[in-house]
């Protein structure tokens, strides 16, 4: 069993990466932590990715909290949090939202909206606190 967090180096990310680690700490589960990257992204970005990653796999670790990291290569965001939720059996999948403007608010994006309905679990959103 785990907890699926989708995670980018923001401030969204990161309240994402909270919440399921809170989560883990409730169920017990192991926390699966999920980048998708494209193949076609410029080699430093990766490097950047790399970088955000090794620092959750410091402050994870230092925190006792069962993880797994996964770097992918596939370039289709919900399709890796929904295959990796299958994979793992997971419990929840774990996301971050960001503001939108009123218009944006009708509009849920595009991954967000197929990791909601196509999850093999509950789905928890998250927002960044103001």
């Amino acid at each position: 069993m785990s907890i699926v967090v989708g995670f980018l180096a923001t401030v969204e990310g990161r309240a994402a990466l909270d919440a399921a680690v809170r989560e883990s700490r409730l169920r017990h589960d192991r926390v699966v932590v999920v980048v998708s990257t494209r193949p076609d992204d410029p080699e430093s970005r990766r490097d950047d990715v790399e970088v955000a990653l090794r620092s959750v796999q410091e402050e994870l670790t230092a925190a006792g909290v069962d993880h797994e990291i996964r770097l992918l290569d596939g370039g289709d965001v919900a399709e890796d949090l929904i295959g990796t939720a299958e994979e793992t059996d997971a419990q929840l999948v774990v996301i971050g939202l960001r503001r939108r403007s009123p218009v944006g608010k009708l509009i849920l994006g595009g991954n967000a909206q197929r990791v909601l309905f196509d999850a093999p679990c509950p789905v928890l959103t998250v927002k960044p606190e103001m």
